[in-house]
């Protein structure tokens, strides 16, 4: 069973939860989302790669047999 807490003391253990984050700093947050770009744009050419490359060789292996 869930023990009951009075709502103010939730307000205060929130509170006290919420000053513990350490927020990053903007300079931080624009390097990492940069990097997301980044990461995702290089993810998307390696597929991109990988999906010519099978297609390219299952269009060759058909072709022999069509």
């Amino acid at each position: 069973m869930a023990k009951t807490v009075n709502p103010l003391q939730f307000v205060q253990q929130v509170r006290g939860e919420v000053s513990k984050i350490v927020w990053p700093a903007r300079r931080e947050v624009l390097l990492t989302t940069g990097m997301v770009f980044v990461m995702a744009t290089l993810t998307a050419i390696f597929f991109f790669i990988v999906d010519l490359i099978i297609r390219t060789g299952l269009q060759a292996v058909l072709g022999m047999f069509g």
